[in-house]
């Protein structure tokens, strides 16, 4: 074992040292790449990735009603609801809600209809029986009345002052009467008044229960059309499933969408967002079908970055329409896009492997020995063009040839171009980030000035305004008792 070991080891150290050798010879150095100057069309284009989805969709939601302010449901959960992609015609089944929270909230509505039933019942029976024992007064204070007029009557044979307190009383049990009369009227509108309070009460409590009803029986959800079932998508990112939960503001459970027209979404650099217009042109792949290529165009794009999860720059989303119509394209499914921003039928281009230096001087090194300073134009992912400085089938080198120092500079001319457009360059990026700050700035007073208290002044008004209220208040609380004290003529009495 031991012998096998270093067999091992020796052979390893052996083929090191040959690698080592073979690396060193001459004969094996870095072969030089030539490239000519190519001429022809070229296109500059910005590559992302997106999802498509339909332009248009229908909504499949939740119960109407469950904004109604009576309701009360915050979260409902979904119980169940069918897998996606399924094909539905209107009316189909689609999803369940789960009634726990319904169900409890029934029950306390229920129980609220019951009290209010309750009390009023025992505000009835309270009035009837007030009610009654006023009217057997006003029967027996009538008879007292009669009694008091015999009196006087028979008065007439007796001496002055009897028949003067023989008056006396008819006055006093008349006036008794007639105050037990208003009493009467009194005590009847306050039993109207209550029994109507309650009855409105109660009539609110049988309403929101029925509103909740109402509700439950619209937790079987159903398509509203026929369609292709597609999972909302909530702000976060994620898909609606079963457990997940809706809301009275957002009670969106599926989507149905529109197949005829799709569209892509996808999100660009801010770097590069600057060169992206609507009406701009796109070729569109779906990596599941990759046999498949689209066209497109640019239908939207946004004022507003945002910034994506795993992700350290800001993105711009932008909304490319298919202009083809195919059954097999389905939403969620995801598209490399090829957003052509510019297009030139005959340019001078090379490698950009092929450039060195900076904005301000770019140059090639060609295969006569001559570093050849350019002025280059349009890029995309792998040429540039170049408008001054070569020709086409000019030969240069790809990487940095051996020597390059003893290379003889040339084109000297175009500096003053470089330096000029690498100026124009920072001045417009520089305005650039004058207005995003500006923006932004104006975004922030705006956000400040909405959480700022009212001003001095119109907390000033207001308090007068309630002044002013409070005293026309007063005012016509001294009306309505001045027309409560005046003399009331009372309704007779049936016995």
């Amino acid at each position: 074992m031991k012998k096998k070991k270093w067999l091992i080891i020796a052979g390893t150290l052996l083929a090191a040292l040959l690698i080592w050798t073979l690396a060193l010879s001459p004969n094996n150095a870095a072969t030089e790449q030539e490239v000519k100057v190519m001429r022809g069309a070229f296109e500059v284009i910005i590559a992302t990735t997106g999802e498509l989805k339909a332009q248009s969709m229908e909504r499949i939601e939740g119960p109407e009603g469950l904004r109604a302010r009576s309701i009360r449901l915050q979260e409902i959960k979904i119980q169940d609801l069918v897998p996606e992609g399924t094909i539905v015609k209107k009316g189909d089944y689609v999803a369940t809600l789960d009634r726990s929270a319904a169900a409890n909230r029934q029950k306390d509505l229920e129980d609220d209809v019951e009290k209010v039933r309750a009390q009023l019942e025992r505000t009835l029976l309270d009035t009837s029986l007030n009610l009654r024992g006023i009217r057997n007064n006003l029967v027996n204070l009538k008879f007292d009345m009669e009694e008091k007029q015999i009196a006087v009557e028979q008065s007439v044979y007796e001496p002055p002052a009897t028949q003067r307190q023989a008056l006396n009383n008819l006055e006093r049990a008349e006036r008794a009467y007639q105050q037990e009369l208003q009493n009467y009227t009194l005590k009847e509108a306050q039993a109207q008044g209550q029994i109507k309070d309650v009855t409105i009460n109660l009539y609110q409590k049988e309403r929101e229960l029925q509103e909740l009803l109402n509700v439950l029986d619209q937790f079987i959800i159903r398509a509203p059309k026929d369609g292709m079932v597609i999972y909302y998508r909530e702000w976060g990112g994620e898909k609606r499933k079963v457990g997940s939960s809706i809301s009275p503001w957002d009670a969106v459970i599926a989507t149905l969408p529109d197949l005829s027209v799709m569209e892509s979404k996808t999100y660009v650099n801010e770097i590069d967002i600057s060169k992206v217009k609507r009406g701009q042109p796109v070729r569109i792949g779906v990596d599941a079908f990759p046999e498949k290529q689209y066209t497109g165009i640019i239908t939207e794009v946004s004022n507003v970055g945002e910034q994506l999860k795993n992700a350290d720059a800001k993105v711009f989303e932008v909304i490319v329409r298919v202009n083809e119509s195919d059954p097999i394209l389905r939403p969620s499914m995801t598209t490399s896009n090829k957003i052509i921003t510019a297009a030139y039928d005959d340019v001078r281009y090379v490698p950009l492997e092929a450039l060195f230096g900076a904005d301000t001087m770019t140059y090639v090194y060609r295969t006569n020995g001559i570093r050849q300073v350019v002025v280059p134009g349009e890029m995309n992912d792998n040429f540039r063009v170049i408008e001054q400085g070569l020709e086409e089938g000019d030969e240069i080198y790809l990487s940095l040839p051996q020597n390059a120092e003893n290379f003889r500079l040339a084109g000297t001319e175009y500096i003053d171009i470089l330096k000029q457009r690498a100026k124009e360059k920072k001045e417009a990026e520089e305005k650039q980030q004058r207005e995003i700050a500006e923006q932004e700035k104006k975004m922030q007073e705006m956000l400040e000035s909405m959480m700022q208290p009212p001003a001095p002044a119109a907390q000033g008004q207001g308090q007068r305004k309630r002044r002013e209220n409070t005293g026309n208040a007063g005012k016509n609380n001294a009306a309505v008792d001045s027309i409560r004290t005046k003399p009331h003529t009372p309704a007779p009495v049936n016995n």
